[in-house]
C-alpha cells in the first residue's frame, strides 16, 4: 500500500496557500502539507490592519473579478471555493484621475493599461502622435518578440502618452517604468494582438473585443471584513499544518524526495518530504536552488525588485474629491505615485463620524532612498503632496500608518516569460517534484498568484502519481 505524500509548500503568502487548498482538495487523502512561512503571520502581502478605529488594507486591497479571456478570475473562484463569495464587495466610486499640470484630470476611459485605441479619448491628458501609427504593413510584433511597453508606445503614439498615461498606470502596479517592462509579461493581451495587428490602435482595439466586458459589471472585488479573511480561510480549508517563523535554509534532493533544512543555522531541523512547492520570491528562490540547480537559479535569480511604501493617514472630514483616488506621473516630480480615498471608493468602509481613510504610495523602481524616510517624513511629505495636489490644505492627521514593502514588486524585463519558461522546463525534465510559483514568475495581482500556486500543485500531484480518484 502506498504511504501518503508527505509535501512541503515554502512560503505562506496567498500564492502558498492556495497550493495548499489545491493540494487538499486534488491529492490523494491522508496527504500531508506542511505550509513553512519565514515571518511570523501567512498572508504575505494581504494585511488588513486598523487605524482610527477603522479597519484598512496595509497591503493589497482588492483582486479583479475576471481573468484575461473574459471568465471568473482564479481569486473569485477560489473565494467561492472558501464559502465568502457573499462576502464580495465592490467599489461604489471608480472614477480614478490623474494628476497632471498641477491638477487632477479623470482618467480615460477605454484605454489598455493607458494605451488607447481611439486616440481621441486621451487627448485632455495627452497629445498622441497619431502619424507615427501607420499601418506598415505587417504585425508590430514577431512571432516570439518581446519589447518594453514604452518602447512599443512611443514609437507608436509618442513620448506623452507614455509619461502622461502608461507609466503612471503601470507604475501603480508595479512600481516600476514602462520603458523598462515587458509587453508579454505585463500586457499579454496586447502582446498577442501585436503579432497580428498591423497598427497599435487597431492591437489595442483587437485585445479589448478579444475580451469584452458586459456594462456595468465590475472590475475590482474586495472582502467585507478585509482581504485578511481570505488568507485565513484559506488557511483553515487547506487542512495544512501552518509553520510560522520557519526558515527553509536548504532543499537537497533525497532520494525520489527532498530534505529540507528549517530553522536557524546553530541549531537546524531536517525534515523529509516527496515534493515541494517553492512559493516565493524569485531571489531566495535561487538561493535554494543553487546547490540543486544552478542554471535554473541563474535564470531566476536576476530577477529586480521594487520597493513601495503605503502611507495611509485618517482625516477628519476632509474635502475630497468624488474619486476612487488618482495616479501620479513620475514627470510631476511627487513622491506620491498613486493615492486611493478608501472611505470613498469602498462604500462599506464609509464611517458615520465622518473620519476618512486616504492611503498615498510611495517608491518607483531605482529610488529606494524615498522608501528609506523616517515614518514622519514621509507622513508629513504625502500629507504636503495630497494637499498640493487636491488644491486645499487637509486637516491633521488623526492617525497614520506607514507599511513599507521591501522588494515587493517583481521588474519583469523583456524576455521574462522565455526565461522562466526555461527555468520550469529544466526543473521538470530534472526535478519534476519542485515547483516555482509566485508572483516572481508569473506577474503581480492576486488572480495571478493564486492560479501560479494552483498550477504549482497540479504539477506536483501529477509527478507523483495522480490526482485521487
Amino acid at each position: 500500500m502506498r504511504r501518503p505524500w508527505r509535501i512541503a509548500v515554502i512560503g505562506g503568502g496567498i500564492t502558498g496557500l492556495a497550493a495548499a487548498v489545491r493540494l487538499r482538495d486534488r491529492a490523494p487523502a491522508g496527504t500531508e502539507v506542511t505550509v513553512y512561512e519565514q515571518s511570523g503571520a501567512p498572508g504575505g502581502k494581504l494585511r488588513t490592519g486598523s487605524l482610527a478605529g477603522g479597519p484598512v488594507e496595509f497591503g493589497a486591497e482588492s483582486f479583479l473579478m475576471r481573468d484575461p479571456a473574459g471568465g471568473e478570475s482564479a481569486a473569485v473562484t477560489l473565494v467561492r471555493r472558501l464559502g465568502l463569495a457573499a462576502e464580495i464587495v465592490h467599489p461604489t466610486v471608480g472614477q480614478a484621475a490623474l494628476a497632471v499640470d498641477g491638477g487632477l484630470r479623470p482618467i480615460p476611459a477605454g484605454t489598455l493599461v493607458g494605451v488607447p485605441g481611439n486616440l481621441d479619448t486621451v487627448a485632455a491628458v495627452a497629445e498622441p502622435t497619431a502619424a507615427a501609427d501607420a499601418d506598415g504593413g505587417k504585425p508590430l510584433l514577431g512571432p516570439n518578440e518581446d519589447v518594453a511597453v514604452g518602447a512599443l508606445v512611443r514609437a507608436r503614439l509618442g513620448d506623452q502618452v507614455v509619461d502622461r498615461l502608461v507609466d503612471p498606470m503601470l507604475g501603480g502596479v508595479y512600481a516600476g517604468r514602462a520603458d523598462d517592462l515587458s509587453l508579454v509579461t505585463t500586457m499579454p493581451a496586447l502582446a498577442r494582438a501585436a503579432r497580428v495587428e498591423h497598427t497599435l490602435t487597431g492591437a489595442v482595439r483587437a485585445a479589448q473585443a478579444a475580451a469584452p466586458r458586459a456594462p456595468g459589471a465590475p472590475v475590482f472585488g474586495a472582502l467585507a471584513g478585509g482581504m485578511s479573511r481570505l488568507v485565513e480561510a484559506a488557511a483553515t480549508a487547506s487542512g495544512a499544518t501552518l509553520r510560522l517563523g520557519a526558515t527553509v535554509r536548504d532543499v537537497t534532493p533525497l532520494g525520489g524526495g527532498w530534505r529540507l533544512t528549517v530553522g536557524p543555522t546553530r541549531d537546524p531541523e531536517s525534515v523529509e518530504v516527496d515534493a515541494v512547492v517553492l512559493a516565493v520570491p524569485a531571489r531566495p528562490a535561487a538561493r535554494l536552488l543553487a546547490g540543486t540547480a544552478p542554471a535554473v537559479a541563474t535564470g531566476v535569480g536576476g530577477l529586480d525588485y521594487a520597493s513601495v511604501a503605503l502611507v495611509t493617514l485618517a482625516l477628519s472630514e476632509p474635502a475630497l474629491p468624488a474619486l476612487s483616488g488618482f495616479l501620479v506621473p513620475g514627470t510631476e516630480g511627487l513622491l506620491i505615485k498613486a493615492a486611493t480615498f478608501f472611505t470613498t471608493k469602498w462604500g462599506h468602509l464609509r464611517r458615520p463620524d465622518g473620519v476618512a481613510l486616504v492611503r498615498a504610495s510611495v517608491g518607483r523602481y531605482g529610488e529606494e532612498r524615498q522608501v528609506q524616510l523616517a515614518d514622519a517624513d514621509l507622513v508629513a511629505t504625502v500629507h504636503r503632496e495630497l494637499s498640493g495636489v487636491l488644491g486645499t490644505t487637509l486637516p491633521t492627521s488623526l492617525a497614520s500608518h506607514v507599511q513599507r514593502w521591501g522588494g515587493a514588486l517583481p521588474q519583469y524585463t523583456p524576455g521574462h516569460a522565455d526565461r522562466v519558461a526555461a527555468a520550469r522546463t529544466a526543473l521538470r525534465a530534472a526535478h519534476p517534484t519542485l515547483t516555482l510559483a509566485g508572483a516572481g514568475y508569473d506577474g503581480v495581482g492576486i488572480p495571478v498568484c493564486v492560479r501560479s500556486g494552483e498550477t504549482a500543485a497540479e504539477e506536483i500531484i501529477s509527478a507523483l502519481g495522480g490526482p485521487a480518484t
